[in-house]
């Protein structure tokens, strides 16, 4: 095929455009190259790696706007603009938007009820705080966090297997947040839990925020696996406490930041000798002693039966092993093979790697048994049943990271980020921006541990650090607003978003470091700040000039995030299982959808019914109703969820069977409830559980309007031989044709835009 002239030099320009993004030629005036200094004192050292100082408070006109000093700093710039802030949102609204915001459901009528009484000045404040005491806010609030831990609860990639204690990260994170940890304790006990409280089963599962990371069981090279593992913890703990996207500077110096490529493998050396520590004990010694007791008893009435099973699975064991070792390369082999004593650093990681691999279960070999083999093993199987009233059960377990050793693996500079590619060795070390000097390092007093993640972790949470303290602030500003004050929360770099009030962000972060860094703390400034309680209305002359409200002269309206929408219709509906922490559920799926790696129904509805962050989490096949709502893609960090309007949201609330669910439940609670005997009441209730309001006069006609006409459509349907869609329960002398007028509308106020936006 020729290309004409024009064609040509088009394909030119765009493969120069590309050329020029990777190698930084193309840029805007604010994304112009800067050097790879590691001189601290570089006068033009970009805004974020800047030391965080303690702005003064603006000097403003409108003083009785200003609450505390967020409103200062905003109202600051919105004056210089000659432009004014938006009055104060009414009462349901801000009620609404704050338990939305820290919890993920609506207030309740009697909750609005007891709020709009409260005439007292303080009455917002102790709402809020009623809020953020609510064990429902640790369920809302963690669900940000697991975004930005790429949490799942399942592998990846092709066979995406089942990680069965996974959720106990979540639950710790839940309970983190309703404890109000420290953020500074809570970073420290993810990087590092088991070295500093290697006692404390919860701060061993917090390591799991770096075991989140997506393996493929079926890449047998392993010294390539594990150095893709690195890469993803090492750009993940870059991209969620820093702030930086650096993972360009694998491959090379960093073309928009200081960030150097040895800067990259310095910081990847402190998780240099980790592995998957996927049997942690969530009891006491002194329990387990007495578990292990009972094992041993166990274990000495069965021993014959288990012996005759073992010679049954001994020769499909050999089997297993023989395929695995033929598909290992020659390194991985050596490393398996060797006797413990003789292996070095690298290979003990190898073997560990290997380990589970090479013991496949029971329950995976029994299912190679054939005929006679297969009839034995039942047999046996009925057996050793007979003792099962001398089986203790299993001690439950976590999951997280440890160091295999005291000893880790050399690092090295990778050319190109090829594992296989060595080039010089370093050591643990920070960005050298801060710090050129490797960091000093104490390995573990138990000698099981090297010390490194200690060391970062004790770096990050410094005060000093100008990184740590701003990302986070910026990232509560961004759930409660919809936009960081910095727009790119996970990107701080030269290509991310500049901040539109860098003073206020500074102010903030010193503010969190001086609460004792608690994020409740903040929670109650922004909240209580008259920038966060304005209206939402538009006014057209000064979205002219400010459209996108970068100067937040009024609250930008958000849609719900996927499991506030799912949460809300069922909290309305009377159907939401409040019950908090345990194991993930399985919600129904649609008709014919088939998922890799398994997803067996819970049986009880009201399992099927709790919270959207209990749903489990499988990489490959997120659970269809929070995904069309944009769940991110848990095989990296997300920092903002995209906010997308597609056909697919309105047709799954319109079609969907789980909505339709909701609205027969919805109807049911309005009748059940038996507060609204006549329409104009059951109309008024409806309301009020959906949007947290009465309808205005005009809504109320329009609604007995549609009650008119659809009850004669249903009827007439009904003479067809159609089949209604009734209330899950409907009181005996209710008529049901009503009934059933009342399911559609309540599945049109649960459709609504009013219903699925924070306002």
């Amino acid at each position: 095929m020729k290309l004409g002239k024009s064609s040509y030099l088009l394909l030119v320009f765009m493969a120069g455009c590309i050329g020029a993004q990777c190698s930084g030629l193309l840029l805007g005036a604010d994304h112009d190259p800067i050097p790879n200094d590691s001189s601290k004192q570089n006068e033009h050292l970009y805004w974020s790696f800047q030391e965080i100082r303690q702005p003064e408070i603006p000097q403003v006109k409108n003083k009785h706007w200003v609450h505390n000093p967020i409103d200062a700093f905003i109202l600051k710039q919105v004056e210089a603009q000659g432009l004014s802030p938006s009055p104060p949102a009414d009462k349901i609204t801000l009620l609404r938007r704050a338990t939305i915001d820290l919890i993920g459901l609506p207030p309740t009528p009697e909750e609005v009820d007891q709020f709009l009484v409260d005439s007292t000045p303080k009455a917002f404040e102790k709402m809020v705080d009623r809020l953020l005491n609510s064990p429902h806010y640790g369920e809302r609030w963690a669900r940000h966090w697991l975004d930005l831990a790429r949490y799942a609860e399942s592998e990846g990639f092709k066979s995406d297997e089942t990680r069965p204690n996974a959720w106990r990260y979540r639950d710790y994170v839940i309970n983190a947040f309703n404890q109000d940890k420290p953020y500074d304790r809570f970073i420290r006990e993810q990087i590092a839990g088991d070295e500093l409280w290697p006692e404390s089963p919860d701060a061993r599962v917090a390591t799991a925020f770096n075991r989140h990371y997506p393996d493929e069981s079926n890449a047998q090279d392993l010294f390539e696996r594990r150095q893709q593992i690195l890469d993803d913890i090492t750009n993940t703990v870059g991209a969620t406490f820093l702030g930086l996207t650096y993972s360009c500077a694998r491959c090379h110096d960093h073309k928009f930041d200081p960030i150097q490529q040895a800067d990259y493998y310095r910081l990847q050396a402190f998780f240099a000798n980790v592995g998957a520590d996927d049997e942690i004990l969530l009891w006491p010694d002194d329990q387990v002693r007495k578990h292990q007791k009972q094992i041993t008893a166990w274990e000495e009435k069965t021993q014959l039966i288990r012996e005759r099973m073992e010679e049954l699975l001994e020769p499909e064991r050999k089997k297993v092993l023989d395929q695995l070792f033929q598909v290992y390369p020659p390194g991985v082999l050596t490393a398996v093979t060797k006797p413990e004593a003789e292996r070095t650093p690298i290979e003990r990681l190898m073997y560990h790697k290997a380990k589970p691999y090479m013991n496949p279960t029971q329950e995976t070999l029994a299912k190679r048994l054939k005929d006679e083999k297969k009839k034995k093993w039942e047999e046996l199987q009925a057996e050793i049943e007979k003792f099962s009233h001398l089986w203790p059960g299993k001690i439950p377990i976590g999951t997280g990271i440890k160091d295999l050793t005291s000893q880790a693996p050399p690092t090295h500079v990778l050319a190109m980020g090829m594992h296989d590619a060595p080039m010089e060795e370093v050591k643990p070390g920070f960005l050298a921006i801060f710090d050129s000097r490797s960091a000093e390092v104490t390995p573990s007093e138990l000698g099981a541990s090297t010390g490194r993640r200690t060391a970062l972790a004790n770096w990050l949470t410094s005060p000093e650090n100008p990184l740590t303290a701003r990302v986070m602030a910026n990232r509560i500003w961004h759930y409660h607003f919809g936009r960081g004050i910095v727009a790119t929360p996970s990107d701080f770099g030269r290509m991310g978003e500049r901040p539109t009030h860098p003073q206020l962000l500074d102010w903030l972060a010193k503010e969190l470091i001086n609460s004792g860094w608690s994020m409740k703390h903040l929670h109650r400034l922004i909240m209580t700040s008259s920038t966060y309680q304005q209206t939402s209305n538009l006014r057209e002359n000064l979205s002219r000039l400010d459209p996108e409200n970068r100067l937040w002269w009024r609250f930008s309206r958000q849609r719900l995030e996927a499991e506030a929408v799912r949460d809300s219709a069922l909290f309305v509906s009377g159907l939401l299982n409040t019950q908090v922490g345990g194991p993930s559920v399985f919600p129904e799926l649609p008709p014919g959808m088939v998922t890799y790696g398994g997803w067996e129904v819970s049986k009880e509805a009201a399992q099927r019914n709790r919270r959207s962050v209990y749903v489990f989490l499988r990489r490959n096949t997120r659970y269809p109703m929070l995904e069309v709502f944009d769940l991110p893609d848990t095989h990296e960090s997300c920092g903002r969820r995209h906010v997308t309007t597609t056909p697919t949201q309105a047709l799954t609330l319109m079609n969907g069977k789980l909505p339709l669910g909701w609205a027969r439940g919805f109807a049911a609670r309005i009748l059940r409830e038996g507060q609204a005997k006549q329409l104009k009441d059951q109309i008024d209730r409806a309301y009020r559980l959906a949007y947290s309001r009465y309808p205005k006069e005009a809504e109320k006609q329009t609604a007995l309007s549609f009650f008119d006409r659809h009850r004669a459509i249903l009827a007439d349907r009904v003479a067809a031989g159609e089949k209604l869609e009734l209330p899950m329960s409907v009181p005996g002398d209710t008529d049901l044709i009503h009934a059933a007028t009342l399911v559609d509308f309540c599945h049109m106020l649960i459709n609504s835009n009013e219903f699925v936006y924070r306002n």
